[in-house]
């Protein structure tokens, strides 16, 4: 450790002591390493950066790999019963690898089941969703005071949980994941989110733009929108999500936002052509479907019906020929016989989409869907999910063969030598070219020329 000696004068008393205090804490830190584990969304991931850069702040820095971490920090998902299963096989897994570390666990599994996860062994402290927010408060008293918390279980119930906290995360290319939104009110029959995340809540828009001129500081280019339920945006502010985006629209240095997912009954026709107007708001759609039968959507409870569903699609299409819309699907729910499904996938075949995200129905624990007959066999919804999966790979692959030919632009990713590098157009497209490390984070006109080898993205030629 390196020694300093502090001189003090009277008239800098005070700020002399601060000082000294200071670098006291960073003196008890400097050594704290800790790791980080994420399952889940992207509104996950930005949840643990944002704890990440409150431990570092203290000096804590992240484990190298190979080296034991003092702390492990485990955000969780809980979105399926799978989701739950990889959650607990993960803690057992960082408990061998770390067995001498404090491990907190938090996120939507945690607030959900704290009592079952603070019986796997390794599990030093279960954090619900009120208390994420804290952790940098329990580590500062396990370090600085070597005072543990007096139960390992801190979990409010979720009808207390109202903090809105703002995270931002980069991932490993080029794309920041700004979090403006958090919880929902929707309570889908199927849906445990309301129950882990607390009703809806936002951020203000003066405080969210603040957020993003920060990133724009930091030389990125690209922001997607994040949330549990976006398009609901305002309920702590009394604002409203299209003032949101307009208001980011005006930010000097960000050269494109994404909308991620985003209810249809709340993309208003005012969303759609100011994103088409736009020249940083990309023309890319994340629409959450469901079904495409309208007795199901009535059994899930979800907020629309399927003529709304094709109004909004053909009205984005109408403005934008080449927007890329992503349809969430579930197959398999409770109550989807036969006769619904194949309703639902003709009425999916009918509508513009460019990709489908289908997932399997998975019971969740204390959801109205568990009183709904009949039940779908494992079997029906693996057929069901192939059919559906097959639509979508030609769909798709349809989609980016009319663009070969074209002209496009292209924010591309940071790659290792010699591999090739990847890159997104401004309708989402894959595409691909050998290693240039000027290219790096840098958006360029391009001629897309045709399929890589393994025909997942499309290559091509930069246009001088």
């Amino acid at each position: 450790m390196n020694k300093f000696i502090l001189y003090f004068s009277p008239l800098a008393l005070p700020l002399q002591l601060k000082f000294a205090r200071d670098m006291t804490d960073v003196y008890e830190f400097e050594n704290k390493t800790a790791a980080y584990f994420t399952l889940g969304c992207k509104l996950n991931f930005a949840e643990t950066s944002t704890v990440g850069k409150e431990l570092a702040a203290l000096g804590i820095r992240r484990t190298r790999l190979g080296e034991q971490a003092d702390f492990c920090i485990i955000n969780t998902c809980s979105v399926t019963e799978l989701a739950d299963k990889k959650c607990r096989q993960m803690i057992r897994r960082i408990h061998k690898s770390h067995p001498e570390a404090f491990t907190i666990v938090t996120g939507c599994y945690a607030q959900l089941k704290p009592d079952d996860i603070a019986q796997i062994e390794g599990v030093d402290l279960v954090l619900g969703a009120e208390q994420k927010n804290d952790i940098s408060k329990y580590v500062k008293d396990i370090v600085s005071r070597n005072k543990k918390p007096a139960s390992n279980i801190i979990a409010s119930p979720v009808k207390d949980v109202r903090t809105f906290v703002p995270s931002c995360s980069a991932d490993d290319r080029t794309r920041h994941f700004l979090k403006v939104q958090d919880g929902c009110d929707y309570f889908c029959t199927y849906c445990t989110i309301p129950h882990a995340r607390g009703r809806s809540r936002n951020g203000a828009i003066a405080d969210i733009v603040k957020q993003a001129e920060q990133v724009a500081d930091s030389r990125g280019k690209e922001i997607v929108l994040t949330g549990v339920n976006i398009g609901d945006f305002g309920k702590s502010t009394g604002e409203q999500f299209i003032d949101l985006i307009k208001a980011l629209d005006k930010i000097k240095g960000i050269e494109r936002f994404r909308i991620s997912s985003i209810e249809p009954d709340l993309i208003t026709d005012e969303i759609i052509s100011f994103v088409a107007e736009s020249n940083r708001f990309m023309p890319h759609f994340h629409i959450p479907l469901q079904s495409g039968s309208d007795t199901v959507l009535k059994l899930m409870h979800r907020h629309y019906d399927t003529a709304l569903f094709r109004q909004k699609t053909e009205q984005i299409k109408k403005l934008m020929p080449d927007a890329f819309i992503g349809v969430d699907v579930i197959v398999g729910t409770r109550g989807e016989t036969d006769e619904f499904f194949n309703e639902a996938k003709s009425f999916i075949e009918s509508i513009p989409f460019t990709q489908l995200h289908v997932f399997s129905y998975s019971e969740r624990p204390n959801t109205q869907a568990l009183k709904i007959k009949p039940v779908v066999s494992p079997d029906k919804k693996h057929e069901r999910s192939k059919l559906l999966l097959d639509l979508s790979e030609k769909r798709t692959h349809d989609f980016y063969e009319t663009h070969i030919g074209k002209t496009a632009r292209v924010l591309f990713e940071h790659a290792k030598k010699g591999q090739h590098m990847q890159g997104f157009t401004e309708n989402y497209i894959k595409t691909e070219i050998a290693y240039q490390k000027a290219l790096c984070n840098e958006i360029r006109e391009v001629k897309i020329t045709g399929w890589n080898e393994d025909n997942t993205a499309l290559t091509t030629e930069i246009i001088d």
